[in-house]
């Protein structure tokens, strides 16, 4: 059973890191074991060359990776990333993104994800990545 739903999540975020909404995600599902983002990247979002730069899908597999940990073990805000490796597949368009997050291990000290960003028809991957949090004492 998941600790926190999506509106526990966007209020969590809106009170105690209001700062995540700079990346302009949105929660679009949340189940037991994952989570879906969705992005619609634009200038912003860009680097020289028009494809959307690397560390807008850094961020965006990282949000994703908090926030399923999040729903799964409560609000601890101090959950922090240890390790994030990502490896960019194809170049990614501006346009809408959708970013998938699966959780590989909950521990109680650790948490790993395993990420894929997409574009909003699903096609292959544009980035893999995996993410590794540390999960602040219960």
């Amino acid at each position: 059973m998941l600790a926190m739903d999506i509106p526990a999540l966007e209020r969590f975020l809106a009170e105690e890191f209001p700062q995540a909404n700079a990346l302009g995600f949105s929660l679009l599902a949340l189940e037991q074991g994952s989570i879906t983002l969705g992005l619609t990247a634009s200038d912003s979002h860009l680097r020289p060359g028009g494809t959307v730069s690397g560390p807008t899908l850094m961020g965006l597999a990282d949000a994703a990776t908090y926030l399923l940990i999040l729903a799964n073990i409560g609000p601890k805000a101090l959950a922090v990333t240890t390790h994030l490796s990502m490896h960019f597949m194809r170049k990614p368009d501006p346009g809408t993104l959708r970013c998938v997050a699966r959780l590989m291990k909950l521990g109680s000290r650790l948490a790993v994800a395993e990420v894929h960003i997409h574009g909003g028809d699903a096609s292959a991957p544009f980035a893999h990545a995996t993410v590794t949090y540390s999960i602040p004492p219960r």
